[in-house]
């Protein structure tokens, strides 16, 4: 049983129950509807957000316990998410699938990362966005949150690299203040991305 797995068998929402604040201010922004991927997405916060937009939702995690409390979180708001156990190593991406996806707080090795990413680039709709807050590589001295070694943190030039050539909405890396469950609480530091496949 991974760790993740045991971390998520508490019955509180560790991190909470509410969006991520950019995740719901660019939803705002942006308007977007249709099929949403949420990667890594844990207990269900951001799925269950989306879906509550008016978007079809799939939420993949590597924790059955996390899935569990993702569905009895959408049938508390009276919406529908769909639940998968997916390992990040094994993650099948279909191409131009999705409208959307996010990623919050989605921390893994530099490969499996870098692989991650690429799928996303994939997967995302020619049209469709990538939207995502994850933890700079500067995190770790500010306690607030986040895997404590360097290598599962991010740097801004994987995004700029990995989706180079298509529309950056917003693209931020700086201090943000953070109340989100037991585990993420203070300022932090992040990067924030927000971009849009090229129609051709």
């Amino acid at each position: 049983m991974n760790s993740w797995n045991e971390r998520f068998k508490a019955d509180n929402y560790i991190y909470g129950t509410e969006p991520n604040e950019f995740i719901a201010e660019m939803h705002k922004k942006l308007n977007l509807k249709g099929e949403a991927l949420a990667i890594a997405e844990g207990e269900g916060r951001n799925a269950v957000f989306l879906a509550g937009q008016g978007m079809n939702v799939t939420a993949w995690d590597f924790s059955e316990s996390a899935l569990v409390k993702t569905k009895k979180l959408a049938e508390s708001q009276d919406v529908s998410v769909e639940t998968r156990l997916v390992d990040l190593n094994g993650a099948k991406w279909d191409k131009d699938k999705w409208d959307e996806i996010v990623c919050v707080y989605g921390h893994f090795p530099g490969g499996l990362r870098s692989k991650t990413l690429e799928g996303v680039r994939e997967a995302v709709k020619p049209g469709g966005y990538f939207v995502t807050e994850v933890y700079s590589v500067h995190q770790i001295p500010y306690g607030s949150g986040g895997p404590k070694e360097v290598e599962f943190l991010y740097k801004p030039e994987e995004f700029l690299k990995t989706f180079s050539g298509w529309r950056i909405v917003h693209f931020f890396m700086g201090e943000v203040m953070r109340r989100e469950g037991e585990l993420h609480n203070g300022l932090s530091h992040v990067i924030q991305f927000a971009g849009q496949k090229p129609l051709v």
